[in-house]
């Protein structure tokens, strides 16, 4: 058995104990631990990011994506009217790609780069050690952060490219017209299953739910993410008395919707989420309608959600593209490949969608549908 399989069957024998002593979990946890687990959990031990590896973010596919970020930031902090410092945060920032892409872009823009703090807040050391070797020779302070409220106070410019899918989910589904929670429990030979609760949600459980999908017919399944919400509150209080903008790009639908949307990738290939847990990705798709909802409930600006392909090409990822291909024309049917793969609606372009939000005072941000 190699270490991996090895991890994974401590990993399974202690979520087996677990579930046999106090009853089923909720597909949140089961997600937390698989994901996140100090010792063998997906992020804590490997680094999954890239062609050969698990999967590819869009960073990782060109330059390109992590530029034109950075210039759309390099606007915003214009707007801002330049405070220095100004902390740059990324949630969830991988192996360090869109951020070395990000910070090149910034060294073009007079003054950006010297009055940027970057924090990274990363759960994985594995990816840590990646990010602070991509890092190495960035042009400002590089700083790793548990969470946003660790990050010093101050102007903000927040991003988070394929962060929101990883924060874990409950799944409830209706019978009888009341919503049961799904669960995983295990059997005799430490074998994970999806059972549902024996006891219909709470009325705090259902508020949860998004108000259009409440009322459904039997078998519906919903997806809600708790810690949207938190983070949420968060963004509003750092917001509160200082400028501030976060921007996420994620994938999911511009509207709520009902379905089962949880995956696990090992590979680049879909295996069963509910085997082998800390030895594959599991995400499930980002409500973007529930995000706006609740951004502007605490009273934030939004704009969006637009699609990815929409927002790349508004800032002019065809155009660099071209600026490229003319500086080397060796790679021009690589850099349309790149392009297809970022923008078009076949490919990552629809799926992906891109919200940003942010504090009063602060003009519309470019690249969203007025």
């Amino acid at each position: 058995m190699n270490m991996a399989a090895q991890a994974s069957a401590s990993l399974s024998k202690r979520l087996a104990e677990r579930i046999r002593s106090s009853g089923p979990v909720s597909t949140g946890v089961f997600l937390s631990e698989a994901l996140f687990d100090p010792r063998e959990g997906f992020y804590a031990t490997k680094d999954p990011i890239g062609a050969g590896e698990d999967f590819i973010t869009a960073p990782e596919i060109s330059q390109m994506f992590g530029e034109l970020v950075g210039l759309w930031l390099a606007q915003i902090w214009h707007e801002m009217d330049t405070p220095t410092p100004v902390q740059l945060v990324e949630f969830g920032p991988g192996r360090g790609t869109m951020m070395k892409d990000v910070l090149r872009a910034a060294r073009a823009v007079p003054g950006f780069a010297k009055a940027l703090q970057v924090n990274l807040i990363e759960a994985s050391p594995a990816l840590i050690n990646v990010q602070a070797s991509m890092l190495g020779s960035a042009p400002c302070p590089v700083n790793w952060k548990n969470a946003l409220h660790d990050v010093p106070a101050g102007p903000s410019l927040i991003i988070g490219n394929e962060y929101l899918d990883c924060l874990p989910v409950r799944q409830f589904v209706s019978q009888s017209s009341a919503w049961h929670e799904r669960l995983v429990d295990v059997d005799e030979a430490d074998n994970f299953s999806f059972v549902l609760s024996a006891t219909p949600a709470s009325r705090v459980d259902v508020k949860v739910i998004p108000p259009a999908l409440r009322v459904a017919k039997d078998g519906a399944l919903v997806e809600v993410r708790p810690g949207i919400a938190p983070l949420i509150d968060e963004l509003a209080a750092r917001f509160r008395d200082v400028p501030g903008m976060a921007l996420f790009i994620d994938y999911g639908p511009a509207h709520s919707e009902f379905g089962d949307t949880l995956q696990a990738i090992t590979a680049h290939k879909k295996v069963d989420p509910l085997a082998a847990p800390g030895t594959a990705d599991l995400t499930t798709r980002v409500d973007f309608e529930d995000i706006k909802q609740a951004a502007e409930k605490a009273g934030l600006q939004t704009a969006g959600p637009t699609t990815q392909g929409n927002w790349l090409k508004h800032l002019g990822l065809e155009y660099r593209a071209a600026d490229l291909a003319r500086k080397n024309p060796e790679q021009k049917r690589k850099l349309a490949r790149q392009v297809h793969r970022l923008s078009d609606d076949e490919q990552m372009g629809d799926l992906f969608k891109v919200i940003a939000i942010f504090s009063d005072g602060i003009p519309a941000p470019e690249g969203f549908d007025a």
